[in-house]
């Protein structure tokens, strides 16, 4: 748009200038010529001129039509009495003068031609009061307005004393302007001369607008040629006065009908399938009455040939001012083929979905980017997601699968197929979480779908439930290979492993050792207490054991009394070491039953596994043999086929330090210390630690927990240390105020023997009435394995101190995987995952993924978890990233000493 003539309308851009000498002479190479004033030629040739131009403006050609204008205006100087004529058409941008068509007389000098190309950036005073039919009247260009002077100039360096012009508009923008013009000023311009331009002025308009509309015309009609001979669409046009209908090529072609029939008598209803008259007609009269701006219709029209043929069609109507039809505009496209192909494909949908929702198995099936499109009702089931909830949500999110031993999250079997353009089939069953938190394990398959092009599309994801079958075969193989009683593993799969032993030592590939244990005093149990007495303690005895060896090591019940150990790349010496753990851990165990306690003792025979082994059954009869010479020895002791001094200093040092433990703890070189254990997912109030135990030597030297309390538990003397342990620590509390106020928690260990203590339950609840303190700021830890091997004790602990609000964390958690299947039901507050998997964590993927496990299923079973040996800052991050709630370690903070500890 053109920022001087803001009413915008295509359309051509004229205007004609007329320029004139000077009204009284014109000096040409010297020679003085008289001309008539403006105004003096006789009225009869300018009527005359104006008569002509107004009829050439009728009949302008739009190929030609400036060189018809310059032939119009040549008279024009003459006609008007003035020196020079001149039209100025504007570019259709409506910047510039596009062209400049200028006429003068024989001596004038008046110019108009160079203005051509001028942008009207150089005219703004012109520019503001060019209208249309509006006259700007000029009598000096070098006496002028002010605001005019540059433009002027520029007229008078063109020769143009004084000029007379007239703007006229093309569709209401305008276009250019006709002037006059003569060389020299004038006194002023003559009226009749303004009466002349403004008649040639409307003359040049009409015509400059008939060429127009007839471009447009010609425009219109060539896109509506073109638009019917390549458009698939057939066009019909009814006149509402005549009735008549108009019908394209297109059309005729559709139904049949004759395209060179230049006209087609017929009644568009009479082609209307009868089963859609009703519903076509209905729109079309909601069309007519204007109650909808378009008539839009799916139905089927009568082909010439017979046949019923599906038409989409919309239809305008064009209506006069009472509602009364001018003119029904239609277009029709013939969509049978399509509405075939929509038909078929809905039955074979259909028929999908009913397949889908019937089959027993669960369907899932995604686009290419593995965002889900459709659930079928089982996996509706099997998932947990409804079809509207699991829409467009990415499949990771509805199926989540798990390795069925290890719980590490398996990479999803579609995304899998998609990546690799193939199907993928489970090979083993999946843990799959539903989105309720429950389990179940399925079987899969997932396959890629593909386009004719066969590139992927998306995906389908088949599975079904086999938990039942799965938990059947489990229990079958269990059955085969396992202890019924304790869970171990039975004598045949244990002999099974020994020859696999044998033939591995017999290649030197590895070492082994075989242990035979045989329990002492186990028949006075049984015969004292009866056999259900004898069976628990066999199963506490079986845990017990378990949680001693490695977990690639094979503890087998072979019989009555009596178990084996498989150590795999084990010396004699580290076999004898083992043994002793053993026998030591058992000798440490008390048993109880109806308020009557036992000890027992085991007599532990040693085998070596070598290639001189002649086979499972000699191997087994050498250590019954090596088993038989313990208890000949005075029961409750190892032997070997070789003399082991090791192993009895060993044992003397055990003694030695229980005897030291027993004089720290009258001579009170016991001392606590705290350690911070610090939120990570959620800012908490006030001081959370847990309180440690350190021993003082005789020289005042400090002793870690680590090489005293295990020859505690042996020799049963940790009751005792925990007693000292919960009195100064009660004490402290009660003694200083201000910690007391800022506790939130205080964590403190308990043994798995002070579980098992019939008086320790009395003396924790008396300790908390003595003291006042509040339970629910006291935690104890008890160690997994203490609480696998007393779970009924552990469990009736708990929940008598949970009556008071006591809260109670499961220490060093995952150094007994066999401790999962109890933690669903173990009523524990805090999950402490053991510090061996968590200082590796940034360097080693198998504890990452255990630390992950742990986290993952404490908080499937409510609890919070706390990871030990947070060494630094960089693991703290990676535990806050893995969402572990608590960090405890040197990298929190250092153990410090609690003042006034011992009163």
């Amino acid at each position: 748009m053109s920022k001087y003539f803001p009413v915008q309308h295509k359309g051509l851009r004229a205007g004609l200038c007329l320029l004139s000498l000077p009204p009284d002479s014109n000096d040409i190479s010297g020679i003085r010529h008289r001309r008539p004033r403006a105004g003096e030629r006789t009225r009869g040739s300018a009527d005359a001129l104006q008569t002509k131009i107004a009829i050439g403006a009728q009949t302008l050609d739009p190929a030609n039509y400036k060189a018809q204008l310059q032939n119009m205006i040549a008279e024009l100087p003459d006609a008007a009495g003035c020196d020079a004529a001149f039209v100025a058409l504007i570019s259709s941008d409506g910047r510039s003068f596009e062209t400049v068509l200028a006429a003068s007389t024989s001596f004038a000098r008046c110019k108009a031609d160079n203005l051509a190309g001028e942008s009207l950036d150089n005219w703004p005073w012109l520019c503001e009061r060019l209208g249309h039919l509006k006259i700007v009247e000029v009598a000096d260009t070098l006496n002028g307005s002010r605001q005019a002077t540059a433009e002027l100039q520029r007229l008078a360096e063109l020769h143009n004393g004084s000029i007379l012009l007239i703007g006229f508009s093309v569709h209401n923008e305008i276009a250019g302007f006709l002037a006059l013009a003569n060389e020299h000023p004038v006194e002023s311009w003559d009226a009749s001369l303004h009466l002349l331009l403004k008649l040639i002025g409307v003359s040049l308009a009409t015509g400059l607008e008939r060429i127009s509309d007839n471009n447009v015309l010609r425009e219109l009609q060539q896109r509506n040629e073109l638009i019917a001979a390549t458009a698939n669409d057939g066009i019909w046009d009814f006149d509402g006065a005549s009735k008549r209908i108009k019908l394209s090529r297109r059309w005729k072609s559709m139904l049949g009908y004759d395209v060179e029939q230049d006209e087609v008598l017929l009644d568009w209803y009479n082609l209307v399938h009868p089963s859609d008259m009703a519903r076509v007609q209905s729109r079309m009269r909601e069309h007519l009455e204007n109650k909808t701006p378009v008539f839009e219709s799916v139905h089927r029209m009568k082909h010439q040939n017979g046949d019923w043929r599906w038409m989409s069609s919309r239809a305008k109507a064009v209506l006069d001012a009472n509602g009364r039809l001018i003119r029904l505009l239609g277009v029709e496209v013939d969509i049978t083929e399509r509405k075939l192909y929509e038909e078929a494909l809905f039955r074979e949908k259909e028929s999908a979905q009913i397949t889908l929702q019937s089959i027993g198995d669960g369907v899932i099936t995604t686009d290419a980017n593995c965002n889900v499109e459709y659930v079928n009702p089982v996996a509706e089931g099997l998932t947990g997601w409804k079809v509207d909830d699991g829409s467009g949500r990415p499949i990771d999110e509805i199926f989540r699968g798990f390795h069925e031993e290890t719980c590490e999250p398996l990479e999803n079997p579609l995304s899998v197929a998609i990546r690799r353009n193939r199907a993928i089939k489970s090979v083993r069953p999946t843990l799959l979480i539903r989105r309720d938190g429950n389990e179940l394990y399925i079987e899969s398959t997932a396959s890629p779908i593909r386009d004719g092009k066969g590139n992927v599309t998306g995906g389908v994801l088949v599975f079904h439930d086999v938990s039942e079958s799965r938990e059947l075969n489990r229990r079958l193989s269990y059955h085969a290979s396992h202890d019924i009683l304790t869970g171990l593993v039975n004598r045949r799969e244990f002999e099974n492993r020994l020859e696999r032993a044998l033939r591995s030592a017999r290649a030197r590939e590895a070492s082994y050792a075989l242990c035979y244990l045989d329990l002492d005093q186990f028949k006075i149990v049984n015969d004292s207490c009866g056999h259900s007495a004898g069976d628990a303690l066999l199963g506490q005895l079986g845990a017990l054991l378990k949680s001693k060896i490695r977990w690639r090591d094979t503890l087998a019940r072979l019989g009555g009394d009596e178990f084996g150990v498989l150590l795999e790349s084990c010396s004699l010496e580290e076999a004898m070491q083992t043994a002793e753990s053993l026998r030591v851990a058992i000798g440490d165990y008390k048993f109880m039953w109806d308020e009557r306690s036992f000890r027992l003792g085991v007599s532990i025979g040693v085998v070596p596994i070598t290639a001189d082994n002649e086979d499972v059954a000699a191997l087994l009869s050498a250590a019954d043999s090596a088993c038989a010479a313990a208890k000949e020895a005075g029961r409750n002791r190892i032997h070997s086929f070789q003399e082991n001094d090791i192993d009895l200093m060993r044992r003397r040092r055990e003694m030695q330090w229980a005897a030291r433990i027993n004089n720290a703890l009258e001579e009170n070189r016991f001392e606590l210390f705290r350690q911070t254990i610090r939120p990570l997912q959620v800012e908490e109030q006030g001081a959370h630690y847990e309180i440690l135990l350190r021993m003082r030597d005789e020289n005042g030297g400090i002793i870690s927990p680590g090489l005293f309390i295990e020859a505690a538990e042996r020799y049963g003397i940790t009751p005792g240390i925990d007693r000292w342990v919960i009195r100064s620590a009660f004490r402290w509390l009660v003694s200083e105020a201000d910690e007391r106020e800022r506790l939130a928690l205080c964590s403190i260990n308990l043994s798995g023997q002070s579980l098992g203590d019939e008086k320790f339950l009395p003396f924790v609840i008396d300790q908390f009435q003595m003291s006042g303190l509040d339970a629910t700021k006291i935690c104890f830890e008890i160690t997994e394995t203490a609480a696998i091997a007393s779970y009924s004790q552990a469990n009736r602990f708990i929940n008598a101190l949970k009556e008071l609000g006591c809260k109670f964390a499961l220490d060093d958690f995952g150094t007994g995987l066999s401790s999962f299947g109890y933690l669903k039901h173990f009523p524990v507050d805090f999950l402490k995952i053991d510090g061996s998997f968590v200082k590796e964590i940034l360097h080693d993927p198998i504890d990452r993924e255990m630390v992950r496990s742990i986290n993952e299923i404490g908080h499937l079973t409510g609890k919070q978890t706390i990871a030990e040996f947070a060494e630094n800052e960089e693991i703290i991050t990676m535990l806050r990233g893995m969402g572990i709630d608590y960090a405890q370690g040197y990298g929190v903070s250092e153990p410090k000493r609690v003042t006034r500890a011992v009163a």
